[in-house]
């Protein structure tokens, strides 16, 4: 690794850690309540679990969930809803990535081998069915009906949104709109659920509520942005997983539409014949492809649409004064975005 690439990593774990120390104390106690609800007398199920639990990911969204019940005056007394909720919205997130993986026909994650190449497709598929079994049951333990309500509803939208995402797969006739439709459910609806139950824990007036709606909505919107730009142009660290992955898996996503729109004959031929035809997808083509999206300045503008969706982010916090928790939650945002530099 280069001394630039470490500065640059090294900026990126300092924006988040403000909101890391904030919140060590319950996140110790969230990752205890993980690998208790990841038993199961099915030897294979915590296996498969804790491979993907161990993996190396950040935890972002249970530390919204606990960030957002604290900054609102959460104080933790009734019966620890705060970390219940924060291991459930974890789980959920865990239980997407073993089915997206699935779906994909990914071989790697967070840079280790897929569940599915170690224990197959149809472990893995039931694996995710059990966390987010053992999700919805610890919901229900916290004893808010909206909280349940919320996070159930973004199960079903995450859910909507891997249909929609198959329906648009390989067609290069996607639109921004259907595109933007996909990770809004994907990905942002989550994040948008594990800031929002946080408020409703502390019982925050409906503006507090809406306003981190809000932000996890934008956050998780310029999050996936962000990701997507990386296929084309990141390292396989800052991805957890390998650059390209989404070309070779023919998702179409921002950076390719734009290209595509933006291509003259010769381009959009190209995109036709490795996105929706699958022929002539080598390493050589990714190549010819990232060189087409700098072109015709496809990635600059996902991310400068990435950077939009973060100021709104930030934007919404206003509803709130300032405090360590806000500032954290802003850094957290700041955080996502400066994965791409």
């Amino acid at each position: 690794m280069s001394a630039t690439t470490q500065q640059e990593t090294t900026k990126s774990q300092a924006s988040i850690q403000p909101l890391i120390e904030l919140v060590k104390s319950d996140m110790e106690r969230v990752n205890d309540l993980i690998l208790q609800k990841a038993g199961s007398d099915v030897e294979m199920i915590p296996e498969v679990a804790k491979h993907l639990i161990d993996s190396g990911g950040k935890r972002l969204r249970p530390m919204l969930t606990l960030a957002s019940a604290a900054m609102c005056g959460y104080d933790g007394s009734d019966l620890d809803g705060h970390v219940k909720l924060a291991m459930s919205v974890e789980f959920m997130h865990t239980a997407t990535l073993l089915h997206d993986d699935v779906v994909d026909e990914s071989g790697m994650r967070r840079g280790k081998q897929s569940a599915r190449m170690l224990w197959g497709n149809q472990a893995s598929v039931l694996v995710g069915d059990f966390l987010l079994g053992q999700a919805f049951r610890v919901m229900v333990d916290v004893g808010s009906l909206r909280a349940l309500e919320v996070l159930s509803s973004a199960a079903c939208v995450i859910a909507e949104g891997e249909v929609l995402q198959l329906s648009v797969a390989q067609n290069m006739k996607t639109s921004v709109d259907d595109y933007m439709q996909v990770i809004r459910s994907k990905t942002a609806a989550l994040f948008a659920a594990a800031c929002e139950v946080g408020p409703i824990l502390a019982g925050s007036d409906e503006n507090k509520i809406e306003a981190l709606r809000r932000y996890g909505m934008e956050l998780g919107n310029a999050f996936q942005l962000i990701d997507d730009a990386l296929d084309y142009g990141g390292s396989a660290a800052a991805l957890g997983k390998n650059v390209g992955d989404d070309f070779r898996e023919g998702k179409i996503t921002l950076p390719v539409i734009l290209a595509n729109e933006r291509g003259d004959k010769e381009a959009k031929a190209f995109w036709k014949r490795v996105m929706e035809e699958r022929k002539d997808v080598t390493d050589g083509a990714l190549d010819y492809a990232m060189g087409l999206l700098k072109e015709t300045g496809a990635l600059e503008d996902t991310l400068k649409q990435a950077r939009e969706h973060g100021a709104a982010a930030i934007k919404a916090l206003d509803a709130f004064e300032d405090s360590d928790y806000k500032s954290a939650l802003i850094d957290a945002v700041e955080f996502c975005i400066s994965r791409a530099h």
